[in-house]
C-alpha cells in the first residue's frame, strides 16, 4: 500500500513536470507574439510567468529525482528516466532563454517578417507538444510511443524548412536591411528552431526507452 502510493505520488509530479512544460510552450508563443506586436505590457506578464514555470519545473525534477532514489524497485529505470526529465528540463530553460533574449537584446522585426516568425514558433513548439504525449505515454502504455514521436520528427523538419524560407527571405530578397540587421534576424530564428531540436533529443531519448522495454 505504501510503496503504491509512493509510485502514485512520483507520477503524479512528472504529470505535473509535463503539464508545466506544456503552459511554458503556450507563454513563449503568445510572448513571441506579444512582442512582434509590440504589446509591451503583455510581454512582460509572459516574462513574468515564464520564470515561475521555470522554478516550478526545476522544484519537481528535484522532487522526481528524489523519489526515484528513494524507490528501489525503479532502480532499472531510474536512469533513462533521469535523462527523459533532464532533456525536457532543458527545454523549459530554452524557452526562458530564448524569451528573455528578446527583452534583452531587442531585435528590429520588420512587420513583413511577422507572419513568418509566428509560423516558426508555431512549428517548433508543435514538436515540443507531441513530445509531451509521448513522454505521458511511456508511464501508462508504451504502444502508442512510436506514432507520437515520429509527429516530434515530422514538426521537427518542418520548423527546419521553415527557418531556412525565413532566412533565406532575409538575406536574399529584404535589401534595405543592414547585414547586422539580417545577422541579427538569423540569430532569433535559430534560437526559435533551437526549441524543435530540443524536442528532437526527447524522441530520441523515449525511442531507446521504449525498445529497451520491449526487449
Amino acid at each position: 500500500m505504501f510503496y503504491q502510493k509512493r509510485i502514485n505520488k512520483i507520477i503524479g509530479d512528472i504529470d505535473k513536470f509535463f503539464d508545466t512544460i506544456d503552459q511554458a510552450l503556450l507563454i513563449f508563443g503568445e510572448g513571441v507574439k506579444n512582442y512582434l506586436y509590440t504589446n509591451v505590457e503583455a510581454f512582460n506578464g509572459n516574462l513574468q510567468t515564464m520564470t515561475r514555470l521555470e522554478n516550478e519545473a526545476e522544484l519537481l525534477r528535484r522532487e522526481i529525482e528524489a523519489g526515484l532514489y528513494r524507490q528501489s524497485s525503479l532502480v532499472r529505470l531510474r536512469g533513462d528516466i533521469m535523462r527523459l526529465l533532464e532533456a525536457l528540463d532543458h527545454i523549459i530553460d530554452t524557452l526562458n532563454d530564448n524569451l528573455f533574449q528578446f527583452e534583452i537584446e531587442r531585435p528590429f522585426i520588420p512587420v513583413e517578417l511577422n507572419a513568418d516568425f509566428l509560423k516558426l514558433t508555431e512549428l517548433s513548439t508543435q514538436a515540443v507538444e507531441t513530445a509531451i504525449p509521448a513522454a505521458k505515454a511511456y508511464f501508462r502504455t508504451s504502444d502508442s510511443i512510436t506514432e507520437k514521436v515520429h509527429r516530434v520528427y515530422f514538426y521537427e523538419k518542418e520548423a527546419d524548412k521553415q527557418a531556412k524560407s525565413l532566412k533565406r527571405k532575409v538575406f536574399q530578397t529584404m535589401d534595405e536591411l543592414k547585414l547586422s540587421q539580417k545577422f541579427h534576424l538569423r540569430y532569433f530564428a535559430l534560437h526559435i528552431e533551437e526549441i524543435s531540436m530540443e524536442a528532437e533529443k526527447v524522441a530520441d531519448q523515449l525511442s531507446v526507452m521504449s525498445i529497451k522495454r520491449s526487449i
